[in-house]
């Protein structure tokens, strides 16, 4: 099951068209999704996590943790939608992209992809992006 809840005034909107999503990313990597709670939130909201959680003074656009297994997708992912929207601005991209972008980033690390090394960023990056065309709304 994907829940969406609101620690801030911001909404994703049509629901559906993200649990969907989500769920064709989790099965294009052949899993099966557990409980998957999206927390979107403010800049602050995320740095009391990262303190509290993991022991990082910093601020960030997404905390991911884990409580699946390899088979099955499940985790808590928080959202900076503060962040998100200054990323969008700074890399010249909409909201809405840089904000699917996230949300996959976050879905592909409890799948067990990584990014600390040069070519795990370049890995994450280009799975982000084949996820991201994923994303499709039926009329």
């Amino acid at each position: 099951m994907i829940d969406f809840h609101y620690e801030t005034d911001f909404s994703i909107g049509a629901e559906t068209n993200f649990t969907d999503w989500i769920s064709r990313i989790i099965l294009s990597e052949d899993k099966r999704c557990g409980q998957l709670d999206f927390i979107f939130c403010d800049d602050d909201y995320l740095l009391k996590v990262n303190q509290d959680y993991l022991n990082h003074d910093t601020y960030t656009d997404i905390i991911t943790f884990p409580y699946g297994d390899i088979d099955v997708i499940a985790g808590d992912i928080f959202i900076s939608v503060e962040r998100v929207r200054d990323n969008a601005s700074e890399y010249g991209v909409d909201f809405e992209n840089e904000l699917k972008r996230v949300m996959a980033h976050g879905v592909l690390h409890l799948v067990g992809y990584g990014d600390k090394s040069e070519e795990e960023s370049v890995q994450m990056r280009l799975k982000e992006d084949e996820k991201i065309k994923l994303f499709h709304v039926e009329h």
